[in-house]
This record gives C-alpha cells, structure tokens and sequence, in this order.
C-alpha cells in the first residue's frame, strides 16, 4: 500500500485517542454472492479512522512521521478493485489488515457502504464497520 513508516507504537494494551479520518474512498469493485454481482461490479465506499498518536507529526510537521492519506486511499482503492469476495464483511477485513500492515496506527477502523446492495426494498445503503488493532 506504500511505504512503512515505523513510529514508536503506545504502550500495550493502550490506543491513541487522536483519529485520522479519510471518508468516501470510492471504486468499483466486484464484490458479492450473486453472478450479476460478480460480472457488472457495482461502486463500494470506504471509510478509514486511523487511530494514532500524531504528536510526532504535529512536532516535526513532517510526512514522514504520519500516514500519506494519499497512499492510503490508493492502497484501499486497490483492494476494492482487487480479488472479489462475497461479503463486505471480509472486504473490510481485508482493508483493516492491508492498512496495519502498511501503516503506523495502532487500530483502524472500516467501514464498507454497498449502497447497490441487490435488495428489493427501498434502502439507502449498507454498511459493515469494524474496528481491528495491531496484532
């Protein structure tokens, strides 16, 4: 997803309280149990809240020492856009381990909208949210 910033993590057990948002990454993807699903794709919408401690960055005013949202949306478009699955569920479960894996936070939270969701009710969208830190 980009490079790996390493950043001193807080003590174990403990999750920094300052949060960086990046809300309505959106790409097409292709993504669910129907056929229809998989062969037209449909858009999905992310959010990201990175849960770290940004003191460094605010000190040093410096990239290096906090995440490139840029890179971050680009790692998160890339996964929405990579190898279907057949739940958002395990789409989210993806992008939390793809951004701890290549990011300095201590926990992420995803959110993944569906808001084509072939369901024959009106709805306006659905959403999955979890919440993972690092192992």
């Amino acid at each position: 997803m980009g490079r790996v910033v390493r950043m001193p993590m807080p003590a174990a057990g403990t999750v920094p309280r300052d949060i960086i948002t990046l809300a309505g990454i959106t790409a097409v993807g292709y993504h669910g149990v129907f056929d229809h699903e998989r062969a037209n794709g449909q858009p999905f919408t992310v959010d990201i809240a990175l849960h770290t401690d940004t003191r460094a960055a605010a000190a040093s005013d410096d990239l290096a020492d906090t995440a490139n949202y840029g890179e971050l949306a680009e790692g998160v478009q890339a996964v929405i856009t990579g190898e279907p699955v057949n739940l958002i569920e395990t789409l989210a479960e993806r992008i939390a381990g793809s951004v701890l894996a290549d990011f300095p936070v201590a926990a992420v939270e995803v959110t993944v909208h569906k808001p084509k969701a072939p369901i024959e009710v009106p709805f306006s969208d659905v959403t999955v949210r979890i919440y993972r830190e690092q192992p």
